[in-house]
Formats: structure tokens, C-alpha cells, sequence
């Protein structure tokens, strides 16, 4: 009976021992890599306040820091599969949405369509973007490190009240600047007749993208909103974590 108990608890001990040495490795790779995303996005940053106190201008603006801008914020898709394996209690849909839209907006929208590369809503969203990226990666760089500044945390859960709507203006208003250049130039559309017996119409995509806006905003602001009651409030809310 005894030895059955030793075992029993010699068990116990290796399967605690696994998962403090899983949960360590997975703080290590989530600091590492929230770490690498706030460098990233200091260093748009500074690119972009230097070529603009160089040029006095937002025009080339985008060309300056596309290369960094597509590596970064593709590289965010890693953020999908955080939640997907459960390293973070953040909802797979919820990300899933954020991230690709921003993708979607980086590759397929501005990059693809240099003549609305100088619109001054690329430059806002660029700047909204930025700035609620390096809040965003900070606070969870210092959550991690269990050395939280209070105004990291008031940052994170109050700059979004303006940069989200102030976002979502300029990604509107640069996907509306494209329609007319996809119009004319028919761009990753494909008519019939085809060998593929397939019609798709990238300026209707586009279209239907805008209006995708009017459902999804409502749902993540105010699951923003219900997150910064419970951060800075204390309210008691039923849901996952941000």
C-alpha cells in the first residue's frame, strides 16, 4: 500500500514538474515574441517620424516602411495559433478577425494598389496602427514580466476609445480610394467565359469588406469596453480574457 502511494505521488511530482517546465517555456517564447513585436513596431515608428521631419511630407511615406510593415504585421498571424493551442485565453475568432483584416489591408489593399499608396488615410491608419501597437505589445511584455506600470495598463485599455474608431476611418476611406483603380483595372478578377467556369469581382469584394465593418466594429469595440471595466474598474464580467 505504501509503495503504491510513493508512486502515486512520485507521478504527481513529474506531472507537475512537466507542466511548471511547459508554462515556462511558453512565458519564455510569449515574452520573446511580445518583446520582438514592440521593437517592431517602435522601429516603424521612428522610420516614420524620421522620413517625415526629412521630407516634410506623407507622400512615399508608405514605400519607406512597407518591407517592415508586411513582415511585422504578417508575422502577427503567429498570434492565431497562441489562441488556438491555448497559450493565451483570447478568443481564436476574435484574433483570427484582427489579425487577417489587417493583413488583408497591408497586402491586398494598400501594397497591391501603389496609386493609393500617398491617400492621407493610409498615413492615419499607419499612425493608429503604430501607436496601438507598441501600447499593445508593451503591456503584454510587462504583464508577462510581472512588472505592469499602472500607466501601461491605463494605456492599453483607454487609447483604443480613439485610435479604434480613428483606424477603422482611415482603413474605410483607403478602400474606398481603391475601388475606382480596381474598377478600371479589373484587378484579381476573374469573368466569364473562363476554363474555370468560375466569375469572381475583387471591386464587389472590396465593397463587401466595407460593409463587413458595419456588423464587426460594434462587436470588438465593445468587447474592449467590457475588457476595460473589468481591467481598470473591477467589474466582475463572464468572459474570456483580452
Amino acid at each position: 500500500m505504501a509503495s503504491g502511494e510513493e508512486d502515486g505521488t512520485a507521478e504527481d511530482k513529474e506531472h507537475n514538474n512537466k507542466r511548471k517546465t511547459k508554462s515556462a517555456v511558453a512565458t519564455a517564447w510569449l515574452t520573446f515574441y511580445n518583446i520582438t513585436m514592440t521593437a517592431g513596431w517602435l522601429v516603424l515608428a521612428m522610420t516614420m517620424l524620421r522620413f517625415y521631419l526629412q521630407k516634410g511630407t506623407h507622400r512615399g511615406l508608405y514605400k519607406s516602411i512597407a518591407r517592415t510593415l508586411k513582415f511585422f504585421q504578417t508575422f502577427a498571424l503567429v498570434e492565431v495559433g497562441h489562441c488556438a493551442i491555448g497559450l493565451v485565453r483570447t478568443s481564436v475568432i476574435v484574433t483570427g478577425v484582427q489579425v487577417c483584416s489587417r493583413i488583408f489591408m497591408v497586402w491586398f489593399v494598400t501594397n497591391s494598389i501603389r496609386q493609393i499608396q500617398n491617400e492621407e488615410s493610409v498615413v492615419l491608419f499607419l499612425v493608429v496602427w503604430t501607436v496601438t501597437e507598441i501600447t499593445r505589445y508593451s503591456y503584454y511584455t510587462f504583464n508577462l514580466l510581472k512588472l505592469l506600470p499602472y500607466f501601461v495598463k491605463w494605456a492599453r485599455y483607454n487609447f483604443f476609445i480613439i485610435l479604434y474608431p480613428l483606424g477603422v476611418v482611415g482603413e474605410l476611406f483607403t478602400i474606398y480610394a481603391a475601388l475606382p483603380v480596381v474598377r478600371r483595372s479589373g484587378m484579381y478578377s476573374m469573368r466569364l467565359p473562363n476554363k474555370y467556369n468560375v466569375s469572381f469581382d475583387y471591386y464587389y469584394c472590396l465593397i463587401i469588406v466595407m460593409l463587413s465593418y458595419i456588423p464587426l466594429f460594434p462587436q470588438l469595440y465593445f468587447h474592449m469596453l467590457r475588457q476595460r471595466r473589468r481591467m481598470l474598474l473591477g467589474e466582475v464580467i463572464v468572459e474570456k480574457d483580452d
